[in-house]
C-alpha cells in the first residue's frame, strides 16, 4: 500500500476511496457478527438447541432424514442469506442433534459448506453471481443461464455426500481422523 503511494501507482484520493470501502466492508461484516453473537448467546440462554435435539430425539428421525431435512433448511436460507450468517446462526442450532443421532461433525460440517457454496451461486441472492457481474459486466441473467447447469450437479454431488459419509471422511481418516 506504501509502495503503491510511493510509486505514485494510486493516488492518495485513490488510497482513501479504498480504504473507506474496506472500513464499510469490515464494518458490515463486525455487525453480522455482532448480531449473530447476540442471537446465539440468546438461543443459548433459552436452551433451544438441547430443545431441538430432545425433539429430534423424541420424533425417531433417522440420521439420513435429518440430514436432508436440514440440507433441505440450509437450501432454502441460502437462497437469502449470506453464508457466514447460517454458519454463525444456525449451525449451532442442529449440532446437539447430529450429536444425538451419531452423524460425525466432519461430515455435517463438509455437507453444509458444500450446500452454503450452492447458495454462493443460486439467485436471487446469490453473492457469487454479483462479483461475477460487477467484475465482467455481464448481465445477471446471462450468467444465471449459465449457471443453473453447474448448480444441478452441485446438488447431485451435495447428495452423493449426504448418503456416502464415508466417502467425505475418507481423507480426514487417512490423515488419522478417528470419528
Amino acid at each position: 500500500m506504501i509502495l503503491s503511494v510511493i510509486y505514485r501507482s494510486i493516488s492518495f484520493k485513490q488510497l482513501y476511496h479504498a480504504l473507506k470501502e474496506s472500513a464499510y466492508s469490515s464494518a458490515s461484516v463486525g455487525l453480522v457478527i455482532g448480531s449473530a453473537l447476540i442471537f446465539n448467546y440468546i438461543i443459548a440462554t433459552e436452551n433451544v438447541p438441547t430443545a431441538i435435539a430432545q425433539w429430534i430425539g423424541a420424533s425417531d428421525f433417522s440420521p439420513l432424514a435429518f440430514l436432508l431435512m436440514v440440507n433441505l433448511i440450509y437450501l432454502g436460507l441460502g437462497f437469502l442469506l449470506d453464508a457466514t450468517t447460517v454458519i454463525l446462526v444456525i449451525v449451532p442450532l442442529f449440532i446437539p442433534a447430529c450429536r444425538e443421532l451419531g452423524i460425525d461433525l466432519v461430515h455435517f460440517g463438509v455437507v453444509t459448506v458444500v450446500n452454503l457454496m450452492i447458495g454462493l451461486i443460486t439467485p436471487p441472492y446469490g453473492v457469487l453471481l454479483f462479483v461475477i457481474n460487477g467484475t465482467t459486466k455481464i448481465p445477471l441473467a446471462g450468467i444465471v443461464k449459465q449457471v443453473v447447469p453447474f448448480i444441478f450437479v452441485l446438488l447431485a454431488a451435495l447428495l452423493v455426500m449426504i448418503l456416502s459419509p464415508d466417502l467425505v471422511l475418507a481423507i480426514p481418516r487417512m490423515m488419522g481422523y478417528q470419528g
